[in-house]
Parts: structure tokens; C-alpha cells; sequence
């Protein structure tokens, strides 16, 4: 693979993921991660992927700050922190085999959750935030895919659809700073790592413009399956590609 086409499949990856996090509030890291691990390094690739998502929900804050409602995610937020080094010490200790297995075996096993619609009884309560926070901490340190977990603790709390993106930003905004300064401390901070941001920023800005705007148009539940089926399919080739 030459140099340039490498670049360009990069900084396409970042525009495409960076679209589906401002438009929906999540799903950078669910796109960007698994492909951007077929052809860099995933040590590379996590820690371009944290930066990024930290990029967007300053935007999206700054574009809609006065909608947040922060006592709503308190709770996750500080359990996320608390889960950050745990995934990172995976990360650093645990061969790249392993890691990418787990992120394969991840987007699966959401992918197919999310499309069978599967119904389970609304939490009414914080009391369990704790679990949900821990588990998304550890695999935003590890893997940037901290999402899930948050997704399917608003998904149980019934989160109104309108304010489901913004929360999502306040609690990764905090957690991609502490996964941030968590990277550079494992020393992940890489040459390459600086190289790429740069490339792609211009790009990351333009594609939370976009995302903005389809926000507003798109029907997001028809929109929302395909972005499943997408990850579920990406999830199948990065675990075929991992063993063959």
C-alpha cells in the first residue's frame, strides 16, 4: 500500500466517522477504530481517534451549550474516569490480536442488539450508572468505544431523543480528555499520532458542520439501521481479517 493511498483512505475514514458523530453523538470510534486498524497500527489509531472525538463534543457543546443538562450524566461521567486506566493497561499489556478480537466481538454483539430491537424495562434510578460508567470507561482507554454502554444506559432511562445527542457529548468530553492525557502517559503519543491529527483536522471540522446540518434533515431511525448493519458487517471483516 503506497503512502498516498494510505492517507487518503485515512483521512476518509476520520470525514465518514466524524459525519456520524455530529449527527447522531455517537459512532466515531464504532466506524473509525475497525478500519483504521486493517492498515495502521491500533496503538496508532486510538489514540487519533480519542482527539478526534474530543474535538467534536467541544463543538457540539459550544454550537448547543445551553441545552445541557448536566446532573442527568453526573454520575456516568465519574465512573468513566474511574474506568479509564483499567482499559489502558489492556491496552498496553495485551497483544494487538487480542485487542482487535475484542473490538470485532464488540461491534457485533451491539450491532446485533441494536437491529433486533431488543426491549428491556427502563431504569429509574442512577443506582446502576456505576456499572455502566466503569465499562465504558475501560473501553474508551482501550479502544475509544466507550459509546455502547452509555447508548444502552440512555436507551434504558429513555433518554428524550433531542437531548440523547448532547448528553452524549457531556459525558464524552470529559472522559476523552482524561483518555487523552491517559494515552500520553502509556506513551502513545507518537510522531505518527501528531502527523495524522494535522492532516485530518480540516476534515473533522467539516464533517461536524455536515453532520449538523443532516441532524436537522435525516430520518434518523431508518438512517440509524443501516449505521448497524454497516458496524455489524465491519465487525465480521475485522474479526475474518484478524485469524486469516
Amino acid at each position: 500500500m503506497t503512502l498516498s493511498y494510505e492517507l487518503v483512505l485515512f483521512v476518509s475514514v476520520i470525514f465518514i466517522s466524524a459525519i456520524f458523530r455530529s449527527t447522531f453523538g455517537f459512532g466515531d470510534a464504532l466506524i473509525a477504530m475497525p478500519l483504521l486498524a486493517i492498515f495502521i497500527s491500533i496503538k496508532t489509531a486510538t489514540p487519533i481517534v480519542a482527539f478526534t472525538g474530543f474535538i467534536i463534543s467541544i463543538v457540539i457543546l459550544i454550537l448547543d451549550k445551553e441545552s445541557l443538562n448536566f446532573k442527568k450524566i453526573s454520575s456516568l461521567v465519574i465512573f468513566s474516569i474511574i474506568g479509564i486506566p483499567l482499559g489502558i493497561i489492556f491496552l498496553r499489556e495485551f497483544h494487538e490480536e487480542l485487542i482487535k478480537t475484542i473490538l470485532a466481538l464488540i461491534l457485533i454483539v451491539f450491532s446485533v442488539f441494536r437491529l433486533l430491537n431488543f426491549v428491556f424495562k427502563g431504569l429509574k434510578s442512577d443506582k446502576s450508572a456505576w456499572i455502566f460508567g466503569i465499562i465504558s470507561g475501560a473501553l474508551g482507554g482501550a479502544y475509544n468505544t466507550n459509546g455502547p454502554p452509555i447508548i444502552i444506559y440512555g436507551a434504558l432511562k429513555k433518554w428524550d431523543r433531542q437531548e440523547f445527542r448532547l448528553l452524549l457529548q457531556g459525558i464524552f468530553l470529559p472522559t476523552n480528555f482524561f483518555i487523552i492525557l491517559g494515552h500520553g502517559a502509556a506513551g502513545l503519543w507518537t510522531q505518527a499520532v501528531w502527523t495524522y491529527l494535522l492532516i485530518c483536522l480540516p476534515f473533522i471540522i467539516l464533517g461536524i458542520f455536515l453532520g449538523n446540518i443532516f441532524n436537522k434533515k435525516i430520518h434518523k431511525e431508518k438512517f440509524n439501521q443501516l449505521i448497524y448493519y454497516f458496524l455489524l458487517i465491519i465487525g465480521i471483516i475485522l474479526l475474518i481479517k484478524t485469524y486469516f
